[in-house]
């Protein structure tokens, strides 16, 4: 568990860290910020399009060996970025350090709920992503300092560096098992005629479009809103790991306990602290807590949306699973573009915590829709 995990915390260091340092970006290569923003939509387009191709084609390969290649892969795409001369290069370079994104989670988080019972897949695919959590208190605030300190290019050599040893790690500590003897591409694809599994990744495109809107602008929030200095970012990114960490581990056990009970109340959480955080962010020591709140509530749902899709196809779960991720990711794009839009029209830097609220109740909704078809036809 903690080797799988090892890998989403190169993946959660390199993806956080690159919002954290976007005003460091935008004066190295000389962009706007809407450019960097496109960044951020070009890593999570990345995502959205090699997590079903990449979790597709490697579904007759052994996890242990799919999950091993996926980490090489982030460790070399990322470092790719620390040769971008400019904008169109780095742009091609999000896009690849994306690939592998969604497919490594996907492939990671089946592997790890088929070594337990079945009464503990919440709490297994939870501990694979305290990976992505944890990165968030010590890899991201470490990568922040070092980004501002030494060049923000370092951030993409520490993320190559951390995928070497994942790859190290998952070779010597996960257990092999064999492929499914009836896996293969035709298989994993016939999930997607499922229109529950469908709602599932809309309930993450919609519901989490608003947490990456308020993160991407984070550091412009607390500076230009809040008034603290740059150098307190890393303090910033912090605290909103430590929020992602406890809501990540709640999440987990909410969800062994009622995986769509667990979808309502998270995302009725995060609506309203969208709204407290537009609200707290005008004073900085409200805004360090809601900074934390934030992080916490959005990571509440994660391990119940990948049971979701778990359950909508269980034949197909390596892909299922990597869907999840290519749904977070386009809520990434979204949130991103979204937050850009309303910053661009004057709104300020607290608008998009705004849209992010819109959005959870969509969100909401579209769950409720779920839930009631499922009433009406059950899953299994």
């Amino acid at each position: 568990m903690v080797a799988l995990a090892i890998g989403g915390f190169g993946i959660g260091t390199v993806e956080f860290t690159t919002m954290g340092l976007l005003k460091e970006i935008e004066r190295g290569l000389g962009i706007t910020t809407p450019q960097a923003g496109e960044l951020i939509s070009a890593y999570a387009l990345g995502v959205v399009v090699g997590a079903p191709v990449l979790a597709a084609v490697g579904a007759r390969l052994p996890r242990k060996f799919l999950v091993m290649g996926l980490a090489g892969f982030i460790g070399l795409a990322n470092l790719s970025s620390v040769f971008a001369a400019g904008f169109g290069q780095m742009l091609v370079s999000r896009f690849a350090s994306g690939l592998p994104h969604g497919a490594y989670f996907g492939a990671a988080a089946v592997l790890a709920a088929s070594l337990v019972a079945p009464t503990k897949r919440g709490w297994a695919i939870a501990t694979v992503m305290s990976g992505l959590t944890v990165a968030n208190v010590l890899g991201v605030p470490f990568a922040t300092w070092l980004g501002q300190s030494f060049g923000w290019r370092l951030l993409f050599v520490l993320t190559a560096f951390i995928g070497l040893v994942a790859v190290a790690m998952i070779w010597r500590f996960v257990p092999f098992e064999p492929a499914h003897p009836e896996a293969s591409i035709r298989r994993e694809l016939g999930a997607l005629s499922r229109a529950q599994m469908w709602l599932a990744l809309l309930i993450g495109i919609v519901g989490f479009g608003g947490f990456f809107a308020t993160y991407t602008y984070i550091s412009h929030t607390m500076t230009s809103v809040s008034g603290l200095p740059e150098d307190l970012m890393p303090l910033v990114v912090g605290l909103y790991g430590l929020g992602m960490v406890l809501g990540n581990i709640v999440g987990g056990r909410l969800a062994d306990q009622s995986v769509m009970g667990t979808v309502y109340r998270g995302l009725a959480i995060v609506a309203v602290c969208m709204v407290l955080y537009a609200l707290g962010a005008l004073w900085w020591p409200t805004a360090l807590l809601m900074v934390f709140v934030v992080g916490g509530s959005g990571s509440i749902l994660i391990p119940a949306l990948q049971a979701r899709l778990l359950d909508s196809a269980p034949d197909a779960p390596t892909l299922a699973s990597s869907l999840n991720h290519s749904a977070l990711n386009v809520a990434n794009a979204l949130g991103a573009f979204l937050g850009g839009i309303v910053i661009g029209w004057g709104w300020g830097f607290t608008a998009p915590a705004l849209v992010g609220a819109v959005l959870a109740v969509l969100g909401l909704g579209v769950a409720a829709v779920s839930g009631r078809l499922e009433r009406r036809r059950p899953l299994v």
